[in-house]
């Protein structure tokens, strides 16, 4: 499988994403300022992902804290929360890790230095164990609802290297495969940043799942044709009524997924949703650098001077969504009643 990150002694390994598919290398981080900035400059992505590389970056600062005493350390932890906080506001597991580590801590605080570091690593590795557990769940629930044969799109990257193994979206493919179901996957190639044809491409060949790129604009085109059964996507934070959003370009998908009568499905774990957040009017949507429009591979490919957009993500409203595939189960509208359920189950059931 994919190591999308890891712990080490010498910090936080991750792939750098942003070389892939040319190259695959791979950067250690030694302190909680250079996770931040791998996470704000992408060279780890997705929201489960961002989520675990979070902790990890709060483990590594708390590690390398000289702090003589729990209040010092409180100091110092809200600091370095606050710094990892501030990096990409729309992916709501982001401020699951890092609420879920500043609640450790409470509990733990009254414990001597060395263990208090030692639990919050621990921690941090537990969850990206647990990242890799909901992800296989997710995809053996979601395996099911795929076609057993044909075509299935997916927009993004929702796969392995979104998440700390085997994938969102990716992984009720990749489950659905691996049940002998006979799956083409279109990618699209979701501009401007191209996770689709530089990563879905990438970790599907790799797994040797057929696959065709296209860019984003063919998808209707493709539907039309009869080439795509089924649509299943990740999402970077669900509201409390089951809005989406996810990377920029989904919410065309979900419409044209309805005109051509075909099932758009939306795969995340449960700490993707939002229950504080009443529905999509809610989420932030994160606004990049006009550059990633602006320029390919360093050169300018627009007029000076001319106005640019470039919201990272957008919002699908919960009528567009036939079902969301979390590591507990499938839940169905009315979402606000059983995305509920499901949190509050210790067993998968569809609701």
């Amino acid at each position: 499988m994919i190591q999308t990150l890891e712990w080490t002694e010498g910090g936080v390994r991750f792939i750098d994403q942003t070389k892939l598919p040319g190259e695959e290398t791979y950067l250690t981080c030694a302190t909680y300022l250079q996770v931040a900035d791998a996470i704000r400059t992408m060279v780890v992505r997705g929201a489960p992902a961002i989520g675990v590389a979070a902790a990890m970056g709060i483990a590594l600062g708390v590690k390398h804290s000289k702090a003589g005493s729990a209040g010092e350390l409180k100091r110092e932890l809200d600091e370095i929360c606050d710094v990892i906080g501030k990096t990409r506001p729309t992916a709501v597991n982001l401020f699951w890790a890092i609420q879920r580590m500043q609640e450790k801590f409470e509990r733990i605080r009254i414990r001597p230095m060395a263990q208090i570091k030692r639990k919050l690593i621990e921690e941090a590795q537990r969850m990206h164990a647990e990242d890799i557990a909901a992800n296989q769940a997710m995809g053996r629930h979601g395996a099911t609802l795929m076609p057993s044969s044909g075509g299935v799109l997916t927009h993004c990257n929702a796969g392995a290297l979104a998440t700390a193994g085997y994938g969102t979206a990716l992984g009720v493919i990749r489950a659905a495969v691996e049940a002998g179901k006979k799956i083409h996957v279109y990618a699209d190639e979701t501009r401007p940043f191209l996770q689709g044809s530089r990563l879905t491409a990438w970790e599907l060949m790799k797994d040797g799942i057929p696959t065709t790129v296209i860019s984003d604009n063919m998808a209707g085109a493709m539907m039309k044709q009869g080439k795509i059964g089924a649509i299943v996507v990740g999402a970077d934070r669900i509201a409390a009524n089951g809005d989406v959003a996810n990377k920029i370009g989904t919410y065309t998908v979900a419409i044209l997924a309805k005109e051509h009568g075909l099932p758009f499905y939306v795969a995340a774990p449960l700490s993707t949703i939002d229950f504080a957040c009443a529905d999509g009017s809610g989420i932030p949507i994160e606004q990049r650098n006009a550059r990633e429009i602006t320029h390919f591979a360093g050169r300018q490919m627009v007029p000076e001077g001319v106005s640019v957009e470039n919201p990272a993500f957008d919002v699908t409203p919960a009528e567009y969504v036939s079902a969301i595939i979390t590591e507990r189960g499938v839940a169905r509208a009315p979402y606000g009643d059983s995305l509920l359920k499901l949190s509050n189950l210790e067993a998968p059931v569809e609701v």
